[in-house]
């Protein structure tokens, strides 16, 4: 009830964490941003140094308030030292993959401890998806959190709010504070597994260029392209003019494929096409052939190779009607 109220209510929840989300850049959690309250055990212990000190005044036990009141101090330290194993530390976010949808983005965080002193059993918990790591901050040192958040939808996910909790030394206290980082992922859609368009004879309708046999015959340079494998450059032409040409030969995949959005059947959903046509730009990368994406209202000129793939599906990631 308290979640839903407070995402309802973002200026209350600002006002309650102390920050307003999204955050950019490293954030350090001052104490203001650090609770701290009893955990079950601290609350079983409290109640037994009240014990302890009922009976020790009606008996007159020295040894009893001795032993209460050297509790009592023990209490007080560690939850002292709860507080300080979670304060001051600084957090930021770093580079996400690209996924696709239905797997686990991999968020990474930062924590800085920004101490001489060990920060150990720190929980990184993402409250949205409930992933969660536990890992220990060396003195000096910085730690890497990867929580692993289910991506559902294709598109760029947000990392949300994440608690970052501690119990030690004694568990007696629970200690936690919230970052809510300028972080997401891009979420391609779910590549359907499918035969790539037939060919045809003009490029222009999805067709296929066929090459001719045989791969030892230089055939002529041409422009360099950036998937283009080094082996293939032609170095001493640059050596001479600067010029960053590629060498072909004659039997070298100069297939060029266009992956259209019209040749998808009419009946299929958009999420549907997307998915398939995800499905082509993996087919069509394993192939070697050099390919393109149309779709409406956007076009990718025939490549190949990684950048160029990522390209394709960030594209239908973002894709909007």
């Amino acid at each position: 009830m308290i979640g839903s109220l407070l995402q309802r209510h973002p200026r209350i929840a600002q006002w309650l964490y102390g920050f307003k989300a999204p955050e950019r850049g490293t954030v350090v959690l001052n104490h203001r941003r650090v609770y701290i309250v009893p955990t079950r055990l601290g609350w079983f212990f409290a109640a037994t140094l009240a014990i302890l000190l009922i009976g020790s005044i009606n008996y007159a036990l020295s040894l009893g308030f001795a032993l209460t009141f050297t509790l009592a101090g023990m209490g007080l330290v560690g939850m002292v030292h709860t507080t300080r194993n979670l304060g001051r530390m600084a957090v930021s976010a770093g580079r996400n993959s690209p996924v696709y949808a239905g797997e686990a983005a991999q968020f990474r965080l930062y924590l800085d401890g920004r101490a001489r002193y060990d920060r150990p059993a720190i929980l990184a918990r993402h409250i949205a998806s409930g992933a969660q790591v536990v890992l220990d901050v060396p003195a000096g040192s910085v730690a890497e959190a990867v929580l692993a958040v289910p991506a559902e939808r294709r598109g760029w996910l947000d990392l949300g709010r994440v608690m970052l909790e501690t119990r030690y030394p004694l568990g007696l206290f629970r200690a936690w504070s919230y970052v809510q980082l300028e972080a997401r992922a891009l979420v391609y859609p779910r590549p359907e597994r499918a035969p790539l368009p037939p060919a045809s004879g003009a490029s222009s309708a999805g067709g296929q260029r066929s090459p001719t046999p045989g791969n030892d015959d230089f055939a002529g340079l041409r422009t360099y392209h950036r998937s283009d494998s080094p082996r293939h450059v032609a170095w001493k032409v640059f050596a001479r003019s600067d010029d960053m040409l590629t060498k072909q030969f004659q039997g070298e995949a100069a297939a060029e494929l266009w992956l259209d959005w019209s040749l998808l059947p009419g009946h299929l959903s958009l999420e549907q096409r997307l998915s398939r046509l995800a499905g082509w730009v993996l087919a069509a990368e394993r192939s070697g052939a050099r390919y393109g994406l149309r779709l409406p209202g956007i076009e990718q000129p025939p490549s190949r190779g990684d950048a160029h793939r990522s390209a394709c599906l960030e594209a239908l990631a973002l894709y909007k009607l």
